[in-house]
């Protein structure tokens, strides 16, 4: 069955599948999860036992997750049946992690600044709608165990037709001219051709004060709702590539805030640069102190084999003393940037059998040139086989193991193992490999997953070996474990 058909179901199809998983959360009110019950212990924090995972209220915690939208907090009535319903719909199929940029660049969404009379923005007062849809969104996902890593800047706010509306802009706004913040008031280049001094102002870069204040502001207010809850993240900027003046800058305030109130909190930057070998992301890789997990999102832009091996260098290299969770909140995988529906759903795989700490479906966008798959049915099953799969092994103690394969095809196979004990591997599209079992005594037993049916084959017995030939049982997705 090809995989351009889970993501055209009719709308029937997709209504079904939410009103069967949809559960009923309290949203409000006495409903809400006491955040003060709590401890700093129980927050979201680096895996004791493997620094290279995430626990959550103390017991280790893979992320997976799946969302339609990045600014979910700005979409309270996201298709079909609202925010609760999206969130339930997730996590019924496995996932437990949400991407949430605060962005307000989409048709209908508030911005976070109050308006005068005449409909300018004055930087000095709130929105109450954007600021209590952030709250509610952040309790929403606490209730059901989701971990939320925000991104606090994103970039395509701030140029082209975002830029016309946002309050930041002069023309938009009581509080400063063109000609005292230094910001233009069109921009009509991509953001990455960084037009924007919006990304310069602080002390030690363009020292822009007039501007910083404001954005010091919004920051304190942001962290005034967001910091006492314990299943947040922070990442700076979605795919920067300014100066790390800009992003230390910011993960220094958000780091100072935290210690201020005796909290763990842990931030990261995304850089723009596809490559992982660009020096843009050293100020991240070496940083370890203020950059306590890293986001290689970017390396979704590559595909197969290489999409591989480039994160396994920063694995095995770069992040080989001072381990720190590897995330990736969002995979490309759609077919805008020239890739397809099925090259995702082996990101997301590949991903996890590489060690990362997290992996998520990057949004739909625009259905007729996607950048991802958001939480579209393919989606589901493939979050609900994986969750399945790791269930039954234990991903925090395992490692990525390709060097057991032998007879193997560029991108045909992926070892995830705990050596001796336990050997996971997924064929991303059938193939044929040996495995090396030599490390393991007793007799082996070997389970298939059907994954795009999310079932587990019957269990086949071997004799002890010190190799086993595997073949997929048919063409298309399949994994299995070796115990």
């Amino acid at each position: 069955m090809k995989y351009s058909f889970f993501l055209t179901l009719t709308g029937f199809l997709w209504l079904m599948l939410s009103c069967t998983n949809s559960s009923q959360h309290p949203t409000g009110g006495e409903g809400r999860t006491d955040i003060a019950s709590f401890s700093n212990e129980d927050r979201i924090t680096t895996y004791t036992q493997n620094p290279r995972y995430w626990q959550f209220k103390g017991e280790p915690v893979l992320l997976l997750g799946a969302t339609d939208q990045d600014n979910l907090f700005n979409h309270p009535d996201i298709w079909p049946f609202g925010l609760e319903s999206h969130l339930d719909l997730m996590v019924k199929n496995g996932g437990n992690y949400v991407r949430n940029t605060m962005s307000s660049r989409d048709h209908g969404n508030p911005w976070a600044f109050g308006r005068n009379d005449e409909g300018l923005y004055d930087l000095t007062t709130w929105s109450d709608e954007y600021w209590s849809r952030f709250e509610n969104f952040l309790n929403m996902a606490l209730e059901r165990g989701i971990i939320v890593q925000i991104e606090i800047w994103d970039r395509f706010d701030f140029a082209r037709d975002p830029w016309q509306l946002n309050p930041f802009n002069p023309k938009n706004n009581i509080n400063y001219t063109t000609d005292e913040s230094g910001l233009p008031e069109v921009i009509e280049t991509h953001p990455g051709q960084r037009e924007n001094p919006f990304f310069r102002t602080p002390p030690d870069f363009e020292d822009n004060p007039i501007v910083l204040d404001f954005q010091n502001a919004y920051m304190e207010k942001l962290l005034s709702i967001s910091l006492p809850y314990p299943h947040v993240l922070y990442c700076i900027s979605n795919e920067t590539n300014e100066s790390p003046l800009w992003s230390d800058y910011w993960a220094e305030l958000i780091r100072e805030r935290a210690e201020e109130s005796g909290l763990t909190v842990h931030v990261t930057e995304m850089w723009d640069a596809w490559d992982l070998s660009n020096p843009e992301h050293d100020a991240t890789f070496d940083k370890p102190e203020l950059y306590t997990y890293v986001d290689i999102s970017q390396n979704t832009h590559q595909q197969g084999q290489t999409h591989w091996d480039n994160a396994q260098q920063v694995r095995n290299e770069r992040l080989a003393d001072g381990q720190r969770p590897m995330n990736n909140v969002k995979i490309y995988g759609g077919t805008h940037h020239g890739h397809s529906f099925e090259e995702g759903t082996n990101k997301l795989w590949r991903n996890i059998f590489g060690g990362f700490a997290s992996s998520r479906f990057h949004r739909t966008s625009n259905p007729f040139n996607p950048s991802g798959i958001g939480l579209k049915p393919l989606a589901q099953i493939q979050l609900k086989s994986l969750r399945m799969f790791t269930d039954e092994m234990n991903p925090f103690a395992s490692e990525p193991a390709n060097h057991l394969l032998s007879n193997r095809e560029e991108n045909e196979a992926y070892v995830f193992a705990e050596e001796g004990s336990v050997y996971a591997v997924y064929f991303p599209n059938g193939g044929s490999v040996t495995l090396d079992t030599s490390a393991a005594s007793g007799s082996l037993t070997i389970k298939w997953m059907d994954i795009m049916n999310s079932e587990w084959q019957e269990d086949i017995l071997l004799e002890e070996s010190d190799a086993v030939e595997l073949t997929a049982p048919s063409d298309g997705p399949w994994a299995l474990l070796i115990r």
